[in-house]
């Protein structure tokens, strides 16, 4: 990993948004306005401050209301790159469908397309290149769902409590984690999996292989429900 800079973000934009109906029924999730704005909007503009020069978006549920949304495949200036999936893939099988699109790139940033978050990236990243691990994933230490055990390095040590690891900290995964090139062929094609299966594999193989960081800095917002919605369209972003 010698070269410490990372051009690629994947945003997870194919979920149906089924706890958001019937808001979501003719549009996907990521694309409802949010302070007069799609949520996913907030996603790049918070990769933009990182230096992230091109984005992919998977797509399933009303695929053709992005190319509504992004007509000339850009925001503001960087490309963006669409990726159907005729059957959703789950966020493993999403990563998969993309291998031929970052072909060339050393590493890519993985981000969920329904979180708003102003969270620092730079500790990522750097949490990242110092650890030397195959996948980094940012972490909150408080949340709805605390289901990441790290250990005393700060390395995952379980997930969903699968491996019966709890390590020194319970914390909430932030939707947001860098991978390495090499990740893909622990990835079968066309496979319908999360990720959260091949990093416990790399668990069990090596303790040190999936890094992790608290970070607790600014805010972080799931848009999962009615009501979480209906409460952030009243915030100032």
């Amino acid at each position: 990993m010698q070269n410490k800079h990372i051009n690629t973000a994947f945003i997870l934009g194919a979920g149906l948004g089924t706890r958001l109906r019937p808001l979501t029924e003719d549009i996907p999730k990521p694309l409802l306005e949010i302070g007069g704005r799609p949520i996913i909007a907030y996603a790049m503009e918070h990769l933009r401050k990182v230096g992230i020069k091109r984005f992919i978006v998977n797509t399933h549920h009303c695929a053709e209301k992005y190319a509504e949304a992004f007509s000339d495949r850009t925001w503001q200036g960087i490309p963006i790159d669409f990726r159907h999936e005729p059957v959703l893939l789950d966020t493993g099988g999403g990563i998969k469908n993309i291998e031929d699109l970052i072909a060339s790139e050393e590493r890519i940033i993985v981000y969920n397309g329904d979180i708003i978050t102003n969270l620092p990236l730079f500790p990522l990243l750097n949490r990242h290149f110092s650890g030397k691990a195959e996948v980094t994933l940012a972490l909150r230490g408080s949340g709805p769902l605390l289901n990441v055990n790290i250990d005393e390095n700060g390395f995952i040590c379980d997930m969903r409590h699968i491996l019966k690891k709890p390590g020194i900290k319970s914390c909430l995964f932030a939707g947001i984690y860098i991978i390495e090139r090499s990740f893909w062929s622990r990835l079968q094609a066309g496979k319908i999996e999360s990720i959260v299966l091949p990093l416990l594999e790399m668990i069990k193989e090596h303790p040190h292989s999936v890094g992790g960081i608290v970070i607790d800095e600014g805010y972080w917002h799931d848009v999962g429900t009615i009501q979480e919605y209906n409460k952030l369209k009243q915030e100032d972003f």
